[in-house]
């Protein structure tokens, strides 16, 4: 049993509860959470290790949705419109890929846990990233990603992620968690994803999916036009959409835990069927700015909320308090304040349940993944705490994940 002790401690619970002169008592789950005084007085035998001014702990990140298989792009993709970032993948791919070696990867994860993040829900599409994530000491959902919208390749596709699943499964661990990804309703046909859900269901393996991340896919699945309509008759020879969103989203009724990533062209219909199939949005706010000059309407949503950085194929940064930093300044015209306390508890509690996992949270009975750092001078006001950890943190000072420092 340890105590921690901060200046501030953000619990990220139900109530948003942030705590001044607070303390934690943990092991491999968190013990006790309250102000100092009382938790000296339960426990009067425990040594508290106080951090000093200004120091503030909270939960581990957790970064719903990152893809590690494209971290050597730096500058080589083009921005600014998503079919053309689209045709610029496939022209790169392999080159990209080729150097995503193990070394590069490790080395981005090592980034990803100096900066805060205690747990990622990593999207895989070949496997590239299994070693560096078994090796890891952070969390990992690992997301096997199922993607083919030809009917005629579908029991091959569908062998295939069985397969690469299967291989991930013999790791299962408390740490590193096998799941399913669906690309996305344009990519996967309904009959790929309807064995591929069925599975899921079966296995109570968590899935995630993306979901309208452009206007182009919208077009497409609406219409079958724009500019998906030469893509798909170039690369595939198909002139219409395999199904439909609100179509697609009905599949996963029954799935938990269940996410969408992305979601900036989904409708009120559209966001009312994520609901009604419990899925939560991951809201990538620097993608959707690179690829799409646009926003996700978080206010409007009436579904809840995790944080992703994406990959570095549409991303600079792989650090969730970067992230962090750019959604505060995206989503304008709402108080500072109250919408950095709310990604601060999207980026922690949320994630964790839309991973279905028990942590995120500074509370009796949750993991203890928790991290330390200290702010250049002192807060006077309890509101501000959540803004400016957000503006004033690049890396950490101390990480603990299942009560280990790490």
């Amino acid at each position: 049993m340890k105590i921690l002790k901060a200046s501030w401690l953000i619990t990220s619970n139900e109530t948003n509860c942030i705590i001044q002169d607070g303390a934690v008592v943990y092991d491999s789950t968190i013990i006790d959470v309250n102000d100092i005084q009382t938790i000296q007085k339960d426990y009067p035998n425990v040594e508290v290790k106080d951090l000093g001014e200004n120091s503030v702990l909270m939960p581990g990140l957790i970064n719903t949705h990152i893809h590690l298989e494209f971290s050597a792009n730096k500058t080589t993709l083009k921005y600014g419109n998503f079919m053309d970032w689209l045709h610029s993948v496939i022209a790169s791919r392999e080159e990209l890929v080729s150097k995503a070696n193990k070394a590069l990867i490790k080395s981005e994860l090592e980034t990803i846990l100096k900066s805060g993040t205690t747990t990622i829900g990593a999207i895989s599409s070949y496997a590239l990233d299994l070693e560096p994530c078994l090796e890891t000491p952070l969390n990992v959902v690992y997301f096997n990603e199922v993607i083919g919208s030809k009917q005629d390749m579908i029991d091959t596709l569908f062998a295939d992620f069985k397969s690469r699943l299967a291989q991930t499964q013999q790791h299962k661990s408390k740490r590193f968690i096998p799941a399913v990804a669906i690309h996305s309703p344009y990519s996967v046909h309904p009959f790929l994803l309807r064995e591929v859900v069925k599975l899921a269901k079966e296995q109570s393996l968590p899935v995630t999916a993306h979901f309208l991340e452009s206007s182009e896919e919208k077009e497409w699945l609406e219409e079958n036009s724009g500019g998906f309509l030469d893509f798909f008759l170039n690369f595939l020879g198909q002139d219409k959409s395999v199904t439909s969103a609100p179509e697609f989203v009905k599949q996963f009724k029954g799935v938990k835990p269940l996410s969408f990533t992305h979601c900036v062209e989904a409708n009120e219909e559209e966001l009312t069927l994520i609901k009604e199939v419990g899925g939560y949005i991951n809201h990538c706010a620097t993608s959707n700015r690179i690829l799409n000059n646009t926003k996700l309407h978080i206010n409007k949503l009436g579904v809840p909320f995790t944080i992703g950085t994406d990959g570095l194929s549409s991303n600079n940064s792989l650090s969730l308090f970067d992230e962090l930093r750019n959604a505060l300044m995206i989503h304008v015209n709402q108080n500072i304040n109250t919408l950095a306390a709310k990604l601060i508890k999207s980026a922690t509690a949320n994630g964790a349940q839309a991973l279905g996992l028990n942590k995120g949270v500074l509370q009796k009975g949750f993991d203890a993944d928790i991290i330390a750092l200290h702010l250049p001078d002192s807060v006077k006001e309890q509101s501000d705490v959540c803004t400016h950890v957000i503006l004033h943190t690049k890396n950490v000072e101390q990480v603990i994940i299942g009560g280990e420092h790490v």
